[in-house]
């Protein structure tokens, strides 16, 4: 049987040029498996057509011939074609309800779906994922908010000079300009209002990763969580410096019964609660890196932000880039995700009251959440030199045996939420959602 994969257009807004493969890889997939690849045409796609044509993918609006269809993001409902392989962030295993509707197509369509964000090794670390350049993006846009909020409550600082992520030419270019702006900041310092500058992180992962990428870029000095908790009183402070926090699940969260353990708090995180508000008072600028459900404490509440932040509005927390972006979620006033062109809102504790845009008090909350979409050719490079190990396994699959009998590396087969139709053993429970 012919091996043909489709390649979906993205069209979910403006700003999503994002690809799934390269067409590099489609080229060495051609050569190497003989896997044939129809690309729809798009006018925005950050490759074009003719970077696809011009290494033998075939250009056609129509992909009823490809076996697989590979996207990014979800595909819109009256789109989907019968008992076909889908593989994209489909945005469904919390079952969430905008997309609801779209598995029950894919069910009633008895298609396979295949979410990348389920695809893992061994110890559940993700294989193909735009985390890194998420994170990239995230770090970039809270340095531009803060510097901006800075800017209106009267302060000069370097970081003002911080540009939105998606208007750099390329990351070499963001990452070039960071590094002139950590000169500036080793040489004249963070004026005395703002000093310290903290920055923390939740979470340690691939976003997190990513973010750190960016801040290593500044001077930079990493301090424990229980440095910060203290008011920073035993450092030795210098002007010229940004510190830096990484939190960790034990520095997020207490139980309830005795002390921390990781695994415990995995299995049962009722039996916890957060304690992350002891740290706003002390802390500038966090970015949110953490996967969340409703299972787990809150990171930052409506109500920590009212208690822990009276009085203190313009020397406590001032700017949340919420990377996850898990609406009304682990930060409690992410309330909407936003675009590139108008990234941040602004939320004000004793009135419990949002205001469009970057304020000059309040907490101002960045929450794109297609963060990757600002650096569309090289998140889209990194994910596809991930994928591309795997898509012959996915095309010459045959989804028609029983699925202990589906030959999938692990890796993949872990991922499959659907087959032909059905949920597969380890979404069943997806059923309560439906």
């Amino acid at each position: 049987m012919e091996k043909i994969i489709g390649l979906r257009r993205e069209d979910k807004n403006e700003w999503e040029r994002r690809v799934p493969l390269i067409p590099a890889d489609v080229k060495e997939l051609k050569e190497n498996h003989g896997i044939t690849t129809i690309v729809q045409p798009s006018a925005i796609r950050v490759f074009s057509n003719e970077d696809y044509n011009s290494i033998g993918a075939r250009i056609n609006e129509s992909l009823s011939d490809a076996r697989v269809v590979f996207a990014v993001k979800e595909i819109p409902v009256q789109l989907l074609e019968k008992e076909k392989t889908y593989v994209f962030f489909s945005h469904t295993i919390k079952g969430q309800p905008y997309n609801m509707e779209l598995l029950k197509r894919l069910m009633e369509l008895k298609c396979n779906l295949i979410d990348y964000e389920r695809m893992s090794d061994q110890r559940n670390v993700r294989l193909i994922t735009f985390s890194i350049h998420a994170g990239m993006a995230g770090a970039i846009e809270t340095l531009h908010a803060f510097g901006r909020k800075m800017k209106l409550q009267g302060y000069d600082t370097p970081l003002e000079k911080v540009k939105q992520a998606y208007q750099y030419s390329s990351e070499v270019e963001a990452k070039e300009a960071i590094k002139k702006i950590a000169l500036e900041i080793a040489e004249t310092g963070i004026p005395k209002e703002l000093h310290p500058l903290t920055i923390g992180l939740s979470g340690y992962g691939n976003v997190s990763k990513g973010a750190q990428e960016i801040l290593d870029l500044l001077p930079v000095k990493t301090i424990e969580p229980d440095q910060l908790r203290a008011g920073l009183k035993a450092i030795e402070l210098d002007n010229r410096y940004i510190y830096k926090i990484v939190f960790k699940e034990k520095d997020m969260v207490k139980s309830l019964e005795g002390d921390f353990e990781l695994q415990h708090y995995y299995n049962h995180p009722e039996k916890y609660r957060s304690i992350f508000d002891d740290y706003l008072p002390h802390l500038r600028i966090l970015l949110n890196c953490v996967y969340w459900t409703e299972r787990y404490p809150r990171t930052i509440t409506r109500e920590n932000l009212k208690n822990r932040m009276a009085g203190a509005q313009k020397t406590g927390l001032q700017v949340i880039g919420d990377i996850s972006c898990d609406i009304n979620g682990s930060i409690e006033i992410t309330r909407e995700s936003t675009k590139p062109d108008n990234a941040c809102y602004t939320y004000y504790a004793e009135r419990d009251e949002f205001k469009n845009g970057i304020q000059d008090s309040g907490v101002t909350v960045m929450a794109i959440d297609n963060l990757p979409c600002e650096f569309p050719r090289e998140a889209s490079s990194l994910f596809s030199s991930q994928l591309r190990a795997y898509a012959n396994a996915i095309v010459s699959a045959d989804f028609k045996n029983d699925f202990k009998d589906l030959n999938l590396p692990h890796e993949i087969k872990k991922a499959v939420i659907l087959q032909n139709g059905a949920l597969t053993p380890d979404y069943q429970y997806m059923e309560q959602y439906l």
